[in-house]
Order: C-alpha cells, then sequence, then structure tokens
C-alpha cells in the first residue's frame, strides 16, 4: 500500500490516538447535555482539575458512521464504493434507510423485525446457530464482513430471540470521546419574544418566554480515539480484512477530525495541529489523502476473496414477509 505501513500494528494490543481541539470561532463551547443532569461535569481526584465531557462515546461513534455516507448523493462516498451494508426500501421499491445511518445497525427494527424475511432467514442459517453449542463469534465475524462490514468496527448486538436467543453482541472496536479541562461556566440567557402578545400563555408556546444558558470555556480541549487491533485479529478473517478494517477506521477518526466538528450550533470546534499517536509510538500515521487513495484497491483486494456478499449492497424491502 502506498505511503501507508500498517507492520508497527500486528503485535499492538491497541492504538491510541488524540487530537487537541479548539473553538472555530471566540472562545466558547456547549458541551453535550444529559436528560435530568445537562452537561457531565466532575472533578480530578488528585488536582481538583475541573472536566467537561464535551462529547460521549456514544455519541463519537455515531459521528465516526456517518462520515462514510454522502449525504447529498444518498450513497457511500466514492473512496468506499463496494463496502457491504443493508438497503431497506419501502413498498416502492425506494430507498428508505440502511444499516449505515441506523443507530444499531444490522440491528434496526427495520431490518430484523420480522424473522420471516428471507434475509432474516439467510443470516440464521450463515450464522450456524447450534442451540445446544456455544455461539460462534468467528461466525457472526464472517456475517458482518459480508453484510454490515462496519459492525466490525462499530459493534453490533443481535438481540432477536430467534438469533441464538440474543446472544451474539459484538462490542466497538473504535470508539472515541472528547474532553475539556480546567473549565468555567459561562452563564447567559435571552428571550423567546412574542411578537403578538407577549402577555400569551407560556404553557402553550405564547408569550414572552425569558430563558438562561450556560456555556463553557476551557483551557484545553482533547479528542481521545481507541481501536482494539487484538479484538479485530480475534476475527480471524485473515490480513487483509484486517488492514481494510485498520485503514478503514484510521480514514474515520481523520475524516471526522477534518469535516465532522460542527458538534452543535454552538459548538463548532475546529483541530489544532496532527493527530497524534500515543500508542504504539513507532507507528507513523498516514494522511487522510494517502487513506482515501489506498482505500478502493484495499476494498477490491477483500471483494476478490469473496468476503463481501455479492452484490455488495443487499436489499430488504420493508414489512414485507
Amino acid at each position: 500500500m502506498k505511503n501507508i505501513d500498517l507492520s508497527p500494528l500486528k503485535q499492538a494490543p491497541r492504538l491510541l490516538l488524540e487530537a487537541t481541539l479548539k473553538p472555530l470561532q471566540g472562545t466558547r463551547f456547549q458541551p453535550t447535555g444529559f436528560p435530568d443532569l445537562g452537561a457531565a461535569t466532575y472533578k480530578l481526584p488528585e488536582s481538583g482539575t475541573t472536566m467537561v465531557l464535551v462529547e460521549s462515546a456514544q455519541s463519537v461513534a455515531n459521528r465516526l458512521e456517518s462520515t462514510v455516507w454522502d449525504i447529498a448523493n444518498n450513497q457511500l462516498v466514492q473512496a468506499l464504493t463496494g463496502l457491504p451494508f443493508v438497503q431497506v426500501v419501502n413498498a416502492q421499491g425506494e430507498p428508505f434507510t440502511n444499516s449505515i445511518l441506523e443507530a444499531h445497525r444490522l440491528n434496526s427494527n427495520y431490518i430484523v423485525q420480522d424473522m420471516k424475511q428471507p434475509f432474516l432467514k439467510q443470516i440464521k442459517q450463515e450464522l450456524e446457530i447450534d442451540p445446544e453449542k456455544p455461539v460462534d463469534f468467528h461466525q457472526l465475524a464472517v456475517v458482518l464482513a459480508k453484510y454490515d462490514f462496519n459492525s466490525l468496527l462499530h459493534g453490533v448486538f443481535l438481540a432477536q430471540k430467534d438469533l441464538a436467543g440474543g446472544r451474539f453482541k459484538l462490542a466497538r472496536a473504535l470508539s472515541g470521546f472528547i474532553e475539556a479541562e480546567n473549565v468555567e461556566v459561562v452563564s447567559s440567557g435571552g428571550v423567546k419574544n412574542d411578537r403578538v402578545n407577549p402577555q400569551g400563555d407560556a404553557k402553550k408556546g405564547g408569550g414572552n418566554i425569558p430563558f438562561h444558558r450556560e456555556e463553557y470555556t476551557a483551557a484545553k480541549i482533547t479528542a481521545y480515539f481507541s481501536l482494539d487491533l487484538a479484538q479485530i485479529r480475534g476475527y480471524r478473517l485473515g490480513e487483509a480484512v484486517e488492514n481494510l478494517l485498520i485503514a478503514l477506521a484510521l480514514w474515520k477518526v481523520q475524516s471526522f477530525l477534518q469535516q465532522g466538528l460542527r458538534l452543535r450550533t454552538a459548538c463548532d470546534l475546529d483541530c489544532v495541529g496532527d493527530l497524534v499517536v500515543t500508542r504504539p509510538d513507532s507507528f507513523s500515521l498516514p494522511s487522510l489523502e494517502d487513506l482515501t487513495e489506498a482505500l478502493p484497491e484495499l476494498i477490491s483486494t477483500v471483494a476478490k476473496q469473496g468476503v463481501f456478499a455479492d452484490p455488495s449492497i443487499t436489499v430488504v424491502k420493508l414489512g414485507k414477509s
């Protein structure tokens, strides 16, 4: 692979990356909020430094997944053409959703809601489920590589009773989160104005309604990413698949940092400097441009080995038994 050397990762259990971020404009940012909690703030035990969780692992996972989808053209980005996924169509045969856009990937209720579907019957058969034996996670990896390759990076939980009693569960191999340290709260607010009747019923959305809001400033904002190389090797799918998964994961992370850091209206961040490898320190990180150039060949190599479904896009009709 031109300009890409993955050999330093052969024996490493994890690949750890981090990047320094800052607000794109100004100094304030809005961290992710949680129901009945708000922003997740905490103090470090020894130093007492005040921290805030800017973006959770589950949110970063969703954002990494979305990097592969070309929204404007409603298809995979060009460099990733050929990666398998499941396309759900409606009764008229029009695109409805797919396993890349769905939060639970192959386990989307739009895909696995009816075990009478031919596709689900096929998956059950290919998983070679024996109720008298432990589940075969290598076979699960084989099926995911065939129909929904991204699930090998982002995990899946096939919770259906008919699929080994819901025991097929694969953790994320690629994960990330964003933290800010030494933070201060910026309290502000505003008023929702009713230009017709300022004294209108607020319970019905009328009237002038004042509100408060909290944003934050920080001495440092850091994005962290982890790729579980041991898990990828544990799939036992061969070197070509391993190389593709690693390159794809690196492409997702770099693409997210270059194009996906507008997390919210009041949280638009920018990457400062380069993405840094913290483990193993012997690995030289390829650029996004080199990865984009290499991925079509990596995908083609795996496809020629018969790993992917043919055609690579499996079509499932919504509500069709």
